[in-house]
C-alpha cells in the first residue's frame, strides 16, 4: 500500500485514520512481536506531543537479555544512521522517575499529526519532548509523513537531531518524508529512512533495549488501517500523485 498524500485532505481525517494506524500498530506488536514480559498500549493523548503507542516491560516476567533481535546480528536496515554520545553525559545526572502502573516504559511509537507542525511552538514542542524521552533512556519510533515546511525544513528528524547533536543533514529532494527510529543507550543512535508519497513503508525497528529491537510492520499496518478508513472519504488520496 503506498503511502497516501495526506496533504490534500483535512486535518480532521488523517486524525481518524491516526487513530485506527495507531490500534493497528499496537494490535500488532502484541500479537507475537514482542518476546514475553513485553507488551504495547495504545496511549491516550492529554495535549502536547505525547507518544501514540508506548511498549512496556513487565520486570517479574521479562528477560531483557534475550528478547528481540540482537542488534550486532540483526542491524536495522536503513539509508542513514546518525550518532551522538552527547546524550549520555545529560543522561548520567540525577533525576526522579516516575513508573508507568501497568509496567517500565521502555520504548514509544508517535505518529506525527498536521498539528505537531502548524505552529514554530508546536514544532519545537515536539523536538524537546522528544529529546526528554531519548534523554531519559526511552527509545523512540517517529513516523512523519507529512512534508517538510518552513518550520521544519528537512523535517522533524532534522529538528529534533539538532538538539542532540549539530551536523549537517539533508533530505533527498525526491524523499521528503521521514521514518526514524532512536535508540537511546550509551550514545543515541537514529536509523533515519527517507520515503515519498507513493512509497511503501520500510518497517522499523522498536527498541526494547539499546542492543535488541522488534521490527515494527508500519506497512502491514498502514494497509489495515486504509482497509477500515470510510470508503466515501478516499477520493483526493487515491489520485495520482502531483508531479
Amino acid at each position: 500500500m503506498p503511502i497516501h498524500d495526506w496533504t490534500r485532505v483535512r486535518s480532521n481525517r488523517f486524525h481518524d485514520f491516526h487513530q485506527k494506524w495507531t490500534v493497528a500498530i499496537c494490535n500488532s506488536l502484541n500479537l507475537g512481536r514482542l518476546p514475553p514480559g513485553y507488551f504495547a498500549m495504545v496511549e491516550q493523548q492529554t495535549g502536547g506531543p505525547e507518544p501514540d503507542v508506548i511498549t512496556l516491560e513487565l520486570n517479574s516476567t521479562s528477560s531483557p537479555a534475550s528478547g528481540g533481535l540482537a542488534l550486532d546480528v540483526h542491524p536495522p536496515k536503513a539509508r542513514i544512521v546518525a550518532r551522538t554520545e552527547a546524550g549520555s553525559y545529560a543522561r548520567k545526572a540525577n533525576r526522579v522517575t516516575i513508573r508507568h502502573p501497568d509496567g517500565d516504559v521502555v520504548s514509544m511509537v508517535e505518529i506525527v499529526s498536521p498539528g505537531n507542525k502548524d505552529s514554530r511552538h508546536a514544532v519545537r514542542a515536539f523536538a524537546r519532548k522528544a529529546v526528554e524521552f531519548l534523554h531519559a533512556g526511552l527509545h523512540l519510533l517517529i513516523v512523519d509523513l507529512f512534508p517538510p515546511s518552513k518550520r521544519d525544513p528537512q523535517g522533524m528528524h532534522k529538528v529534533i537531531w539538532d538538539r542532540l547533536h549539530d551536523e549537517p543533514f539533508v533530505l533527498p529532494p525526491d524523499k521528503p518524508l521521514t521514518v526514524a527510529a532512536y535508540s537511546a543507550g550509551t550514545e543515541i543512535v537514529g536509523y533515519i529512512e527517507p520515503c515519498a508519497v507513493g512509497d511503501p513503508l520500510p518497517d522499523m525497528p522498536v527498541f526494547l533495549t539499546a542492543q535488541r529491537y522488534v521490527p515494527c510492520p508500519l506497512e502491514t499496518t498502514y494497509q489495515v488501517a486504509w482497509e477500515q478508513f470510510p470508503v466515501p472519504l478516499r477520493g483526493p488520496l487515491e489520485l495520482p500523485p502531483t508531479q
